[in-house]
């Protein structure tokens, strides 16, 4: 399989299944002298593991990171970093039952009729739990962003079609649900309750927002900086859409309303959200993701088997409610990903 590498100058490559032993990664590309510690990178890990919350699935992960390679006396030493996080509650009897039924919504289907096998133990490569890699990468990432000033924030704009206002999206990564206003958890809490006690799940609105990112970054064609983070973003499985800026709101603008206008003092506004031309204008850079319902649910749905046999399935076993908010570090670890791939091509070529 490929396409398991991200970047070009910073390089993550990552491995593993949901119910193998364990998920890792290769971070390659990163500076030498760059202060870094598993704990720094487990800060992160511990904001996206499982079974925190009312609506997570309560399959228990410590998601604990062991530091194999390129760091020396919380150094890196430019050479590549290896990083492996063992499973500890996989339990693959749970999808026994249904190893030869497609599963709506998930990628069975188009695995099976592209490699004629597939992991069927939780989706394998195509888990939401192959994440992990990512968020660890991402640690990386900011590790190297961090004494440039630049830091990333993600926090959730809906929940199961309930917006929130956006009142202190610094506090959100300290507040269930990643919620910008702690008026709002209480209320998601009780639309999370409701939609499991019907067997069902919900999606949501994430927003990523990158503040102090440089001018200059991205380049003008092929690699837009915006373009790079909606692939970025896209290549998060439970991501559907994806807004940079003013996003879907700017079709229905005249250009004299979507068009920030430049003064002495800096820009009036922030439509472009951050990018002009596919560089970076020294704004901050905001993204938005629509996520879907998370596929596996306990309600009836019509499928099919691999004989093509028309069945019924019902999902058991240990499964979130909504991607959100585990998908919100997710989300920012893509940023800083692509930021620091972005950063180091500059001060490499530019």
């Amino acid at each position: 399989m490929s396409g398991n590498t991200w970047g070009k100058v910073f390089r993550l490559t990552s491995f593993g299944e949901s119910h193998g032993l364990g998920l890792g990664g290769v971070v390659d590309g990163c500076p030498s002298g760059i202060s870094l510690t598993e704990e720094m990178i487990q800060e992160e890990l511990d904001r996206r593991k499982p079974g925190q919350g009312v609506g997570s699935s309560p399959r228990k992960e410590r998601d604990r990171v062991q530091l194999l390679s390129g760091v020396f006396e919380g150094e890196t030493t430019g050479t590549p970093i290896g990083f492996y996080i063992p499973n500890e509650d996989q339990r693959p009897r749970d999808y026994g039952k249904i190893k030869d039924i497609f599963r709506p919504g998930h990628a069975d289907f188009s695995f099976q009729a592209k490699y004629g096998i597939r992991d069927y133990r939780g989706g394998g490569r195509a888990s939401g739990r192959e994440t992990v890699s990512r968020v660890a990468g991402g640690a990386v990432a900011g590790a190297v962003l961090a004494p440039h000033g630049v830091r990333v924030l993600a926090y959730t704009l809906e929940l199961g079609g309930i917006p929130a206002q956006v009142t202190d999206p610094e506090g959100a990564f300290d507040r269930p649900f990643f919620a910008p206003d702690p008026d709002i958890v209480s209320v998601w809490e009780e639309r999370i309750k409701e939609v499991r006690a019907k067997g069902d799940s919900l999606g949501g609105i994430v927003e990523v927002r990158a503040l102090g990112v440089p001018v200059g970054l991205g380049e003008p064609v092929f690699d837009k900086l915006d373009a790079r983070l909606a692939y970025a973003f896209m290549g998060v499985g439970a991501v559907k859409a994806v807004e940079i800026g003013s996003g879907l709101k700017s079709a229905r603008l005249t250009g004299s309303q979507n068009n920030d206008s430049i003064l002495p003092d800096g820009f009036a506004s922030n439509n472009a959200g951050g990018t002009l031309g596919g560089v970076s204008s020294g704004q901050d850079l905001v993204i938005r993701a629509a996520i879907k319902p998370i596929p596996s649910i306990a309600l009836d749905q019509r499928t099919v088997n691999i004989a093509n046999e028309p069945v019924t399935i019902s999902m058991g076993g240990r499964h979130d409610i909504s991607a959100i908010p585990r998908i919100n570090p997710v989300l920012k670890a893509m940023t800083l990903l692509t930021l620091a791939d972005f950063w180091l091509l500059q001060r490499r070529f530019g």
